[in-house]
């Protein structure tokens, strides 16, 4: 979007909130970068210059702009809502992979040279993965810098830093401030709404998005589904364990009218970049609402769900493996008897940890130790001990790699090789653990009855073929279809 200048002046011109992280817009004058929606008076045209990434600024020698605070803004839609090699790459590099493995390790998951992903990634966004890492770098820094009491040290370490030099650097260069006067401002900042003093090894966080945002299916359904031990809701949050690269966590998050309100224990720092990655994927924010809604709004019989309710999200997972299991577990059984069936499987295999602030006990097992598991201790149908089993063995030896940088179709051309996977199955993992906005479940029982009671054909062909025009957003519309029902999936928990 950043090449069309006069889309890209008229949302500078109207502080249109909805295209904050589609652009960035750097002033030639004042050497400062802006969200799209700055609350200052807008430059002249022919002073500002339009980048595709936060970035793309930075490497130009532009410095983030202390008020509108850009590298606060929902990421881009695109890299969730496309599966070529880019958006593959920009979901790794959310997820940590280029700190963690370098280039080389981002190339080699993606299959490609690593001059053909710099290539690429300049092509489309004005910087390489080193750059893009490192502004992700500066960020997690300022949030640990204005968030935690964590000595500088400790927050260059967990923030992927090499070097205290270097952190000190960056910082200066991207914010114009020292991590003190970083700090010392956040200090000033401070939400008087947080939830009490800081704890330690606790960070409190906003999380934005794109409005409008519906909390209603995406809380209810995380809650509804929820697998005792691992997820809880209690006290308007919903809360749940995390496996991390460096160890474990433990994320609180609140649905507020203008962010999500987010409360982390690690139990080491450095995997706040992953977790929070995690955690906006899940809920779906980085999304296009005002896009999804627009293209929706065509079917005159899906137009007034739309209307009604706008702005649903897909729930989504923090972990793909772990959801591929638990979509088994739930083949053709009740809500109910999926999570009874998963916290076995927790209590059994599960990695206890402890939660001093609720009911968590375990992290979700490992694809490793579910290979273990005699088959027979599952108090499950035979074909379904066959399907689960299989799953966990192509899940833990890579023959069925499942994650952010999986290739959609791919991915389910390997599900639909297994024993026991049908569309639907395939089709769920699809759109929540993978993140395909236009994954569908025309054969979905829930999707049929909606359908019908709006008009639309309830048969799974004539259905597909009258959902052509909702795609690429189909997985949405599946949201708006499941919302008619009176089911605990679509009712945000008191």
């Amino acid at each position: 979007m950043h090449t069309d200048t006069e889309r890209c002046l008229r949302a500078v011109r109207s502080k249109d909130a909805r295209f904050d992280g589609w652009f960035f817009t750097a002033v030639l004058t004042t050497g400062i970068y802006c969200r799209p929606s700055c609350p200052v008076v807008p430059p002249k045209a022919e002073n500002m210059v339009f980048h595709p990434s936060a970035a793309s600024c930075q490497q130009a020698g532009f410095r983030a702009c202390k008020r509108c605070r850009p590298d606060t803004s929902p990421g881009s839609p695109e890299w969730n809502a496309r599966a070529d090699s880019v958006a593959r790459a920009m979901r790794l590099i959310h997820d940590g992979i280029v700190d963690r493995e370098g280039v080389t390790g981002l190339a080699g998951r993606l299959g490609y040279s690593q001059r053909q992903i710099e290539r690429q990634l300049l092509a489309e966004l004005g910087a390489g993965p080193l750059a893009l890492a490192r502004a992700q770098r500066a960020q997690t820094a300022r949030l640990l810098i204005e968030t935690t009491t964590l000595p500088m040290a400790e927050v260059a370490f967990a923030a992927g830093f090499s070097s205290i030099r270097t952190f000190n650097d960056t910082v200066r260069e991207v914010f114009a401030l020292a991590p003190t006067e970083l700090r010392a401002r956040g200090a000033r900042r401070s939400d008087p709404a947080a939830p009490g003093p800081r704890t330690p090894g606790v960070i409190s966080l906003r999380l934005p998005f794109r409005a409008p945002l519906t909390p209603d299916n995406l809380f209810g359904h995380l809650a509804a589904t929820a697998v005792p031990g691992v997820e809880e809701w209690r006290d308007g949050a919903y809360r749940r364990t995390l496996r991390l690269p460096y160890g474990h966590g433990i994320v609180a998050l609140t649905p507020r009218p203008d962010h999500i309100a987010c409360r982390l224990a690690l139990t080491d720092p450095r995997d706040l970049t992953v977790a929070i990655s995690r955690c906006r994927r899940m809920l779906d924010l980085d999304a296009d609402p005002v896009a999804v809604d627009e293209q929706l709004r065509t079917d005159p019989l899906l137009a007034p769900l739309v209307d009604k309710a706008p702005g649903r999200r897909v729930p989504g997972t923090v972990d793909a493996a772990e959801f591929a299991v638990r979509a088994v577990l739930g083949q053709q059984v009740s809500t109910a008897a999926a999570r009874t069936h998963a916290a076995r499987l927790v209590t059994a295999y599960g990695t206890p940890v402890d939660d001093p602030e609720g009911g968590l006990t375990h992290l979700f097992p490992t694809t490793d130790a579910l290979a273990a598991l005699d088959p027979e201790s599952l108090a499950l149908p035979r074909s379904r001990r066959a399907t689960l089993t299989t799953l966990v063995a192509a899940l833990a030896d890579g023959t069925l790699p499942l994650g952010t940088d999986s290739d959609w179709d791919e991915a389910r051309a390997r599900l639909h090789a297994l024993p026991g996977f049908g569309h639907w199955t395939v089709e769920v993992i699809a759109m929540r653990a993978l993140g395909d906005p236009d994954a569908f479940l025309p054969g979905d029982l829930g999707v049929r009855r909606s359908a019908q009671a709006l008009g639309l054909p309830s048969t799974p062909a004539a259905l597909t073929a009258r959902a052509a025009a909702w795609r690429p957003w189909r997985a949405y519309a599946v949201q708006y279809l499941w919302a008619t029902e009176d089911h605990a999936i679509n009712i945000l928990p008191a």
